[in-house]
């Protein structure tokens, strides 16, 4: 007889594939965005078969996928009630920890104590300092950066601090170095991430690669992770997970190199069996995809994770659950280039579950109440168990 103990949950994020504008959008000047409504409908329908049979097109309209008539999973929809539509608040409030009070903006760039410093810390110049869209100013100050080796720092609609250099001009491993002065700088100023955004190439043909890292605050408050590992429950973080939580709760972590290498690696962990949390993150729908308004790579990026899941699925033992969900919008077809807040869909599978409709969620915090739940523990303070999880 098996028991929570033996049981794996894998928690997939599909990273700003949200489902639809929240009633606040229009604060975020993000009323009427719809990331899965349309790409669907601009992509002129997406094939998402395995996805239609759980439930997808039941929790929102997405042309090419209609609703299922029983429908194989636990399907809803989730709010955000964090505030803020960025990647840490969105996994954070995932991993039960709701944030009362957003992360700090900088619109007009980072005021010049921070940047002498960082110039001081480094010895190095800065160009830029400004809010920008990233492959835009790498494309702009690229040239000047590999002339001069100066770092490019730019923020975004995000609480980030961003530094990005040429893999050629400024060894990788400098530039993480870069990026763990710049925390320290941020660490009193409530900014959410420091991101280090290496590229290579030539001008004109600049591109970023999978060598990205983000160093992120320290949770101010324990998680569903740190409750787990407690419990003696393992947890594996898949993707860019360990940097969004700064490695607190995370026993294990495994780099990917975007989703097909991130979906490769989760059947590998799965397989090998070690009962757990199994938590992934799959970073090009928003990376590639969202932020670059690249509706045509965001269908097929959706079509390739959705063909991913029958392979998943038939791995499970059978106690294991998949949890599917996302952290915030990144509508490809919005204005801008900047994340969009937006309902996340939920979808919950695995052997022996009865498929049904759960609604709609109050806060993403439902995901870490029913992962603890499934482990036998008890709740967060926020959210509620995801009813039918648990059968």
């Amino acid at each position: 007889m098996t028991t929570a103990g033996d049981r794996t949950v894998i928690l997939i994020v599909l990273d700003s594939v949200g489902c639809g504008a929240l009633p606040d959008a229009a604060i975020y000047g993000d009323e009427g965005a719809d990331t899965l409504g349309h790409v669907a409908r601009v992509s002129g329908g997406l094939h998402l078969p395995f996805m239609q049979a759980l439930g997808l097109g039941n929790l929102h309209s997405i042309e090419g996928v209609p609703p299922a008539a029983s429908p194989r999973a636990l399907f809803g929809r989730m709010s955000e009630a964090s505030i803020g539509k960025d990647t840490t608040t969105g996994h954070w409030e995932l991993a039960g920890l709701v944030l009362e009070k957003p992360f700090a903006l900088f619109p007009h760039g980072f005021a010049r104590e921070i940047t002498d410093e960082l110039e001081r810390l480094t010895g190095r110049g800065i160009l830029g300092n400004r809010a920008a869209s990233g492959t835009e100013i790498i494309e702009e100050l690229g040239p000047e950066h590999m002339a001069t080796g100066k770092l490019i720092v730019y923020t975004s609609a995000d609480s980030v601090l961003q530094i990005a250099a040429h893999e050629r001009i400024v060894p990788v491993g400098e530039l993480y170095a870069a990026c763990v002065a710049a925390r320290g700088l941020c660490d009193g100023l409530d900014v959410a991430r420091v991101i280090a955004r290496p590229f290579v190439g030539d001008p004109g043909a600049f591109r970023r690669t999978y060598n990205r890292r983000d160093f992120s605050m320290k949770p101010p408050a324990p998680t569903m992770l740190d409750m787990l590992l407690a419990a003696g429950v393992d947890v594996t973080a898949v993707g860019k997970i360990e940097d969004i939580f700064a490695g607190q709760g995370i026993a294990r972590s495994v780099h990917t190199e975007g989703n097909d290498d991130g979906m490769r690696k989760t059947l590998g962990i799965v397989s090998a069996g070690a009962p757990g949390l199994v938590f992934v993150n799959l970073v090009d729908f928003d990376m590639l995809y969202g932020h670059r308004n690249d509706v045509a790579g965001y269908a097929r990026a959706l079509e390739a994770v959705d063909a991913f899941f029958p392979f998943l699925e038939a791995i499970l033992g059978p106690e294991d659950r998949v949890i599917v969900t996302a952290d915030h919008g990144c509508d490809p077809t919005w204005p801008g280039t900047d994340h969009t807040r937006e309902y996340v869909p939920v979808l919950v599978f695995g052997p022996g579950l009865t498929g049904k409709d759960v609604g709609l969620r109050a806060t993403f915090a439902d995901v870490a109440c029913t992962v603890l739940a499934l482990f036998g523990l008890a709740p967060m303070p926020r959210g509620t168990v995801i009813d039918g999880a648990l059968s």
